[in-house]
């Protein structure tokens, strides 16, 4: 069984094609370096760009799927392997779970909220795994900005910036991946 990246991303079908087309590189990239999926297991957007392209690539496609969502006819049904659940939280939770590491394609609430409980985990050391923002064309500049006055500002550690690395490209996934340093989230507190 391959180790499965847990890929967070939009789910929207109004997105300009660039963004599907990179992830369909991504899910393409991650089955040639030996990585399956495990995700939020909708069939739309770039989540259902991302599991296509895995699924083409011969790669297994593990859905994660809250029961609502399933009956509005949003499951990726040719995953490999379509988990349900009841709520959001337990969704959460599965794919954590089941991911060796965390990447972030551009996306909306869900994605940034999914993406700010992931680094949250890795802050209160409940969470080593790593952690990479895909920063498309410069989709998250304002969110990294924000960041950097939030600590500016001393709202939060200047290791806020160490939870997890920016990738401006999906080809810039792999090296950061391949170098993922130890984290230990107790240093950043002294």
């Amino acid at each position: 069984m391959p180790k499965l990246l847990c890929v967070y991303c939009a789910s929207s079908r109004s997105l300009d094609p660039k963004y599907h087309a990179a992830a369909a590189a991504l899910g393409r990239e991650m089955v040639s370096r030996g990585y399956g999926l495990v995700y939020g297991g909708g069939h739309a957007g770039l989540m259902g760009s991302v599991a296509r392209a895995v699924k083409e690539a011969g790669g297994q496609v593990v859905g994660v799927i809250p029961e609502f969502m399933k009956t509005r006819e949003l499951a990726f049904v040719e995953a490999d392997e379509l988990v349900t659940v009841k709520t959001m939280r337990e969704r959460k939770q599965l794919m954590e779970d089941r991911a060796v590491a965390f990447i972030t394609l551009p996306g909306g609430i869900g994605t940034v909220e999914e993406f700010m409980e992931i680094i949250t985990l890795r802050y209160i050391n409940q969470l080593a795994k790593p952690v990479i923002l895909v920063n498309q064309d410069g989709y998250y500049d304002d969110l990294l900005r924000f960041f950097e006055r939030m600590t500016a500002e001393k709202f939060k550690s200047p290791g806020l910036l160490q939870l997890f690395d920016v990738a401006p490209t999906v080809e810039a996934v792999w090296p950061l991946l391949e170098a993922a340093r130890p984290f230990t989230a107790d240093e950043l507190w002294r």
